[in-house]
């Protein structure tokens, strides 16, 4: 299953991901198709970090938890998308790239992780 998913993960490059992996909620990877030089085990920890402070957010404001998390910089935008409750699918993309065309291919992408 884990070299499905990174089989997957490799495909967005052609979409123009840079970056891109399956986290667990606790800060694991579960598969992952990063640029070298990323410290793979930080990356993780800070993007289940980032996820978990805004379901905190969500839930202190009585809202339902979120679906996605958007950081964006200068250059890029990196994407955290809920693939249920053990899971995000992160990637991450330059400006220009078609944004809704790797959003579905990421929930495609956590459809399989959920059912997996």
């Amino acid at each position: 299953m884990t070299e499905d998913l990174k089989g997957m993960l490799k495909e967005l490059r052609t979409d123009g991901v840079k970056s891109s992996a399956i986290i667990s909620r606790d800060g694991l990877v579960i598969a992952s198709d990063l640029d070298s030089g990323t410290f793979v085990e930080t990356f993780a920890i800070m993007c289940a970090t980032l996820m978990g402070a805004a379901v905190t957010a969500n839930m202190e404001l009585k809202r339902g938890p979120p679906e996605r998390v958007t950081v964006e910089s200068s250059d890029s935008k990196m994407l955290i998308l809920s693939a249920g409750r053990k899971a995000v699918v992160v990637s991450v993309i330059e400006k220009g790239v078609d944004e809704e065309l790797v959003t579905r291919k990421m929930e495609s992408i956590a459809s399989a992780v959920r059912q997996g």
